[in-house]
């Protein structure tokens, strides 16, 4: 089924920043999927970078898990996103949510900070949310 995924720096916007934390909840109503790599992304950026507190990370986890399904880091996720990040020039770690999505059949991979507009495989399209 074609869908939705979300890089964590879409999700972030949710607590950072209130213009584009309205643009990423309209996109959240239709539903949408990310992987526990995202999860873990957000709990480093929110305590770390945020100074959020363990219970206050904890609760943006939950809220976002409850938001979108969730699909794990596998070995055969692991070596799809070693040859995204080869062949499209992606970092290790956006190789590893390109393949995530690739995996979990969605169609367009909502990231502010990857390359709007590549296609990768044909099948999953990078698309910059907060793009005029």
């Amino acid at each position: 089924m074609p869908g939705d995924f979300f890089d964590t720096n879409v999700l972030i916007y949710l607590n950072s920043d209130p213009e584009k934390a309205g643009r990423v909840r309209e996109l959240l109503r239709r539903g949408g999927t990310i992987s526990v790599q995202v999860l873990n992304e957000i709990a480093n950026v929110t305590g770390c970078k945020l100074g959020f507190s363990w219970s206050e990370t904890s609760e943006f986890l939950s809220l976002v898990r409850a938001a979108l399904s969730t699909v794990p880091v596998t070995v055969a996720i692991h070596e799809a996103g070693l040859r995204l990040a080869e062949r499209y020039h992606l970092s290790i770690y956006d190789g590893m949510i390109a393949a995530a999505a690739l995996s979990a059949g969605c169609n367009t991979l909502w990231s502010e900070d990857m390359q709007d507009g590549l296609v990768i495989d044909r099948a999953l399209t990078i698309v910059n949310p907060f793009r005029a």
